[in-house]
């Protein structure tokens, strides 16, 4: 795996395209910022968000948000959990209100902002990893969230769920090792941790822009931009009989490097996943056209 430190020289050093994974609405936001600074990206979101659409899942989601600050804590895994768990009216904050609300990166934190103004609560009431953290995720949070919990110390996890193509419903959470290790710490700190379902995490419908991403999959001179791990195996269930030798991956995690590794990427280049770190990635890896 090419480190950043370490620039490649070889042909496919020109990037002519920068297939942005994230779901839709992240995906945009992304490919502005990198065209702004002269990177041809373009949306490929690998991933798409709905609400919940079992109607048990939606009457657990109206009773959280209702009890919300009950909570000594609310952990959201992601920016999309916060945006779906306030996608209806919550109950204001009040003088008794003592909720902590955990981000596992800057995204998520950024996104707790805008929501928590909504309640009445500023952003003080957020806690995250140190900007300058080697990794945005559950390990890299819970050092600064562990000497909050006692026992009795109750937790909500904001989180999504996968769901297969055919399904009817969502069949497992989503969230992996990470996610399921920071629930297992807080409850050997003694809290009664919750889990609510706030949206639901699926395959990309078959649109021509889909099409269109899965036919530059291997092409000299793609790279994809890849921040999760789910979203790469989309990609590889989409394309069961590719050959990957010649692909090229940018990926902001150790789990998804060893995935796109495992898959067979011929290249595979890991960053810190904040913006101005991927930019200087590709400025140490790649030439623009």
């Amino acid at each position: 795996m090419s480190s950043p430190a370490e620039p490649h020289r070889g042909a496919d050093r020109v990037l002519r395209r920068l297939l942005v994974t994230r779901p839709a609405d992240e995906a945009a936001t992304w490919v502005a910022q990198l065209r702004e600074q002269g990177w041809p990206a373009q949306a490929s979101p690998l991933i798409q968000i709905t609400e919940p659409r079992a109607a048990d899942a939606l009457h657990r989601l109206h009773q959280m948000r209702a009890q919300w600050a009950q909570f000594d804590a609310l952990m959201f895994v992601s920016g999309a959990a916060v945006q779906h768990f306030f996608a209806a009216d919550l109950p204001q904050a009040d003088a008794q209100t003592r909720t902590r609300c955990w981000a596992p990166g800057p995204g998520t934190a950024r996104r707790l902002v805008q929501a928590l103004a909504r309640v009445g609560l500023g952003a003080d009431r957020i806690d995250a990893p140190a900007p300058d953290a080697a990794q945005f995720d559950s390990e890299s949070l819970w050092p600064v969230v562990s000497p909050q919990l006692r026992a009795g110390s109750r937790v909500l996890i904001v989180r999504g769920q996968s769901v297969a193509p055919g399904d009817d419903a969502a069949t497992a959470p989503v969230g992996g090792n990470g996610r399921d290790w920071l629930i297992r710490q807080c409850e050997r700190a003694g809290a009664e941790v919750q889990t609510v379902v706030a949206y639901e995490r699926h395959v990309p419908e078959a649109t021509d822009v889909f099409a269109a991403a899965l036919r530059q999959a291997c092409v000299a001179g793609s790279v994809w931009l890849l921040s999760s791990s789910e979203a790469l195996d989309h990609l590889l269930t989409a394309l069961p009989r590719a050959d990957w030798a010649s692909a090229q991956a940018l990926v902001t995690h150790p789990r998804i490097a060893q995935r796109a590794l495992q898959a067979g990427f011929g290249r595979v280049v890991q960053t810190r996943p904040a913006l101005p770190d991927v930019l200087r990635t590709l400025e140490s890896q790649w030439i623009r056209p």
